[in-house]
């Protein structure tokens, strides 16, 4: 073994695609090439010693913005312990900005953008020279038509405990400045007969959890329809054996005939991921995104009251010009629409997108250190701005989770967004802690809580044993939805929680 692939995942649970990617087009050099994965919080010392083991020349490190501080410590041991061996560094995280990251000047090459061929031929200029004369290489962006693809890369055990990460398209033809995506000239599809085939062959093998990392699922209705159809297809052949696909969708574009198809599909086969990120028209001109507010809200609403989909709603806190008043509008907005989630993000700036630009106008503060989170804008000051984080956090630790789906009307009355702000400060003020809150006490909280806002203590009670059985006997809350999660085809815990409530 000569070459290396590697990365630190955010958990065991995601298999990294864009790895496979580079070991499926390795062409001869895939013979010498070995793919090993480890996981966000893992010693550096144990990964460094799992690297060397198999005494690699050439090692490429997958770099993102949830792992780069820790993979950098990694590549600078690696540096101290075995200089010889040549880091080659790839990833949207060092993609942009490379002459600013310490990581960057630790490794000895970096290929910034598409690395699915640049990768094998840099591989084989350091194996057989002439060696590269520069540090960073702009990757080459290859037609689809070229690239092999991955799949078969997935392994037995990755189709038995990973979620696996799917990709019909790759590009985006919209223009928010928050996103990476933003920077793509379009969307380039693959080509849709093989890449079904590729899903046949994970089906066949096992495969029941597909996640579509396109930015765009719904663009090309034609695609989409045909790709739906699969997976109705295997649903019709075995009802008892369920896949389930997840697919982030464009808001304001749900034509009748998507919604015929996706009224066919039973609870528990179907997410879609919506990005909304604000509501307020003058901060979607501002960020260049282009949403019919209007539309959006009617297809979210349509998709709760006709279809069994698991909704998933992504608003973003922090953009420029919005203040805490028109996010808490949007919020309130986007709640009455009735999602089963809403992802409560915080504004970061991910290095290369253009909402950087804002910065001087908007007063624009940012972590100086990955994840890069804002911290500040002239419309909400740095205290505003950690109510708010702490406002995502418990709110994906009560309402996300759907543990607390019959108290949370309770909870939320006529005004959600100020009736949870409320509780996360009143929550805040009583644990200091936004994290390894146990489920008991959680519950127990939540349950002063409303007591306090006048709520009978009685019906307090109900409202949680409602949510939750065994409380009487068992030293933690167990959701009456856990039952029922096996039941659910291929459907992860929490989807199957909201479905069951």
């Amino acid at each position: 073994m000569t070459i290396l692939l590697s990365t630190l995942n955010a958990r065991f649970a995601h298999a990294s695609l864009g790895l496979r990617y580079l070991l499926a087009n390795m062409g001869e050099l895939q013979e010498q090439t070995r793919l090993q994965e480890f996981v966000i919080g893992t010693k550096t010392t144990e990964i460094v010693e799992k690297l060397l083991a198999s005494g690699p020349r050439i090692i490429g490190l997958g770099i993102y913005i949830w792992n780069v501080e820790e993979t950098a410590k990694v590549v600078s041991m690696l540096k101290r312990v075995a200089p010889d061996v040549k880091i080659v560094l790839g990833g949207p995280e060092v993609s942009y900005e490379t002459n600013d990251q310490e990581i960057v000047r630790l490794a000895d090459y970096v290929i910034t953008g598409w690395g699915d061929i640049s990768f094998a031929e840099l591989c084989r200029q350091i194996l057989r020279g002439p060696q590269p004369l520069m540090k960073v290489q702009a990757g080459v962006q290859p037609a689809l038509a070229e690239l092999k693809l991955p799949y078969d890369l997935y392994t037995d055990e990755d189709i038995a405990h990973r979620t696996l990460y799917v990709e019909a398209s790759r590009g985006c033809p919209f223009k928010c400045e928050f996103c990476l995506s933003s920077l793509d000239k379009t969307a380039w599809p693959f080509d849709l007969d093989i890449f079904l085939g590729e899903l046949e062959k994970l089906h066949t093998r096992g495969a029941r959890l597909f996640k579509f990392v396109d930015r765009t699922f719904n663009l090309n209705i034609k695609s989409s329809l045909k790709i739906m159809q699969f997976f109705l297809d295997k649903l019709a052949a075995n009802p008892a054996d369920p896949v389930y696909a997840h697919f982030e969708v464009v808001p304001d574009h749900l034509p009748e005939a998507l919604k015929e198809a996706i009224v066919k599909f039973p609870p528990g086969t179907l997410q879609f991921e919506i990005g909304i990120q604000s509501f307020n028209p003058e901060v979607q001109a501002l960020v260049s995104r282009k949403q019919n507010n209007e539309k959006a809200a009617d297809n979210i609403r349509w998709l709760v009251e006709h279809s069994h989909a698991h909704m998933h709603v992504d608003l973003i806190a922090g953009l420029p010009g919005e203040d805490i008043d028109s996010f808490a509008r949007g919020f309130d907005q986007l709640h009455a629409l009735k999602p089963h989630e809403i992802q409560f993000g915080i504004l970061k700036r991910l290095r290369g997108t253009p909402i950087i630009r804002h910065t001087p106008g908007f007063g624009m503060v940012y972590e100086a250190h990955p994840p890069y989170t804002i911290l500040a804008t002239d419309c909400i000051d740095f205290a505003t701005m950690q109510r708010l984080v702490r406002f995502a956090r418990y709110w994906d630790m009560v309402a996300n989770s759907g543990r607390f789906a019959n108290t949370l009307p309770h909870i939320l009355d006529q005004a959600p967004f100020a009736r949870f702000m409320a509780l996360s400060d009143w929550l805040y003020a009583k644990t200091d802690a936004t994290h390894r809150i146990a489920l008991d006490r959680l519950a127990a909280l939540v349950g002063q809580w409303l007591q306090e806002q006048g709520l009978l203590a009685e019906t307090a009670q109900a409202l949680l044993e409602s949510d939750y059985a065994g409380q009487a006997h068992k030293k933690h809350l167990q959701p009456k939805a856990a039952k029922t999660a096996k039941t659910e085809g291929s459907l992860p815990q929490r989807q199957a929680r909201h479905l069951a409530a």
